[in-house]
């Protein structure tokens, strides 16, 4: 089997590692002449950080990244208050970690590359998708360099202009607010204590200011300012002034500019991820505001849900990826929009970061299906002592390209590849209570756990 990917973003890399890994043939392609080196998606949700741990990254993650910062906001030049978008929690057996994690999108990008070097492949950068025509068997790709290759899969994962996905006609329903800008983009801002984020704004309009939060890995902030109908030129000199009206002049001196974008609010959904053997991941087939840290980790998701039904590739569980993955970018882009609306209305809860973005609780079961575990929740990790006494854990087994059949004080044998016998007390090759209580199993259970760790 061979696949074609087109966008090296943090889906495109995703999906090759996870094919890569399972020995399928991956191409990942990318129009851009050089890497992006910017912030962008800087935040990693909690489930993203499990996804990287099975893709064997996640310690570069950890090791680059930093903790969210306490944010001192200033009203009119003056201290007010100190607050973080989310308090940390300590981890628990079944959610080793419940925090986002802050890491820049280009640093995120570089780690993922180098683990699909490992696998032999690399990123053809300048290269792009300019056709393709398929039939029942497999996808023809003409490209930018003059290549023509025939593959089994196409996946577009190359944004929000995606050529896939308008090559495909598939409609991406939405809207664009031109009302509200914004200049985005990373900076070093010499007179703030790099270990805080700020918040500066206007006493009368708190929730219309300036945000810089600290990048890991160096001395610059990630910002988000607003822009006037005047301020239209992404330069060091319009934040320079847009700081000095916000915080006050001479609080901080801009330099090293070296990633700036307007923005403007861009919510949209494609009607579609998938036209026969042809389909779409991340931002070409959706794409949410800022609001939430929201964007970056529901692609990554895709690409870790398509990655083994790829592999498998029979209908039916090729099927399931536009129905489960397009039900939770829809529900995951009602959260983003709610958090966008509360700035816009001036609530300063919009500040906060909810349980429901962790993406913690995505799940692909039926909704009439009111059982506290059913087929498509996200399964749990658990504390598991092997037979001679040492201390493993559920994600440990789980790591890999493989299902698990996870089987509760089993009295018969099991022919499944991967099974792990558990038992309350000892007795069995893993003892783990906690494991029963978690997955609300008793005696003589069984549950198969996909690959991509939700419940089959």
């Amino acid at each position: 089997m061979t696949v074609l990917i087109a966008g090296a973003g943090p889906t495109g890399l995703t999906l090759a590692i996870d094919l890569a890994r399972r020995g399928i043939a991956v191409r990942l392609i990318d129009k851009a002449t050089e890497y992006f080196d910017g912030s962008r998606g800087d935040g990693l949700q909690p489930r993203t950080l499990e996804v990287f741990e099975d893709l064997g990254v996640l310690d570069e993650v950890l090791a680059q990244g930093r903790s969210l910062p306490l944010m001192k906001i200033y009203l009119d030049g003056t201290y007010v208050d100190a607050r973080r978008m989310a308090e940390p929690e300590e981890p628990t057996p079944d959610v080793p970690y419940p925090n986002a994690w802050m890491l820049g999108q280009s640093r995120t990008e570089k780690i993922l590359r180098d683990k699909l070097a490992d696998y032999g492949v690399r990123v053809e950068l300048d290269t792009a998708i300019i056709g393709f025509t398929q039939d029942d068997d497999s996808v023809t790709a003409k490209l930018s360099t003059g290549e023509t290759l025939e593959v089994d899969y196409l996946v577009g994962a190359d944004g929000g202009r995606s050529f896939v996905r308008k090559q495909l006609g598939i409609a991406f329903v939405g809207t664009t607010d031109e009302s509200i800008r914004m200049l985005l983009g990373d900076v070093a801002m010499d007179g703030l204590d790099h270990e805080y984020g700020y918040w500066f704004a206007a006493k009368d309009n708190p929730m219309a200011g300036i945000a810089a939060t600290p990048l890991a890995g160096g001395d610059q902030f990630q910002f988000g300012a607003p822009l006037g109908e005047d301020d239209v030129d992404p330069s060091i000199e319009t934040l320079q002034g847009l700081v000095d009206r916000y915080a006050g002049p001479g609080v901080a001196k801009l330099r090293d500019l070296t990633w700036s974008t307007v923005w403007r609010p861009n919510v949209r959904l494609a009607e579609r991820f998938r036209v026969g053997r042809v389909f779409i991941a991340g931002d070409a087939a959706h794409v949410h505001p800022p609001t939430g840290g929201q964007g970056l980790n529901t692609g990554v998701q895709d690409a870790y849900n398509l990655g083994w039904k790829l592999a498998d590739g029979r209908e039916e569980v090729l099927a399931t990826y536009e129905t489960e993955r397009r039900t939770n970018a829809e529900r995951v882009l009602g959260i983003s929009e709610d958090l966008m609306q509360k700035h816009v209305d001036g609530d300063e809860s919009a500040l906060e970061r909810g349980e429901n973005t962790r993406q913690l609780d995505v799940s692909y079961r039926d909704r009439s299906d009111t059982r506290p575990i059913a087929p498509g929740d996200r399964a749990p990790d658990a504390p598991l002592v092997d037979a001679s006494g040492n201390k493993i854990r559920l994600f440990d087994l789980f790591r890999g390209p493989h299902e698990t059949l996870l089987r509760f004080s089993p009295t018969t044998p099991s022919t499944h590849p991967h099974t792990v016998n558990l038992a309350r007390h000892g007795g069995s090759a893993y003892t783990s209570p906690e494991a029963f209580d978690h997955y609300h199993a008793q005696d003589g259970d069984e549950i198969v756990i996909r690959p991509d760790g939700y419940l089959g």
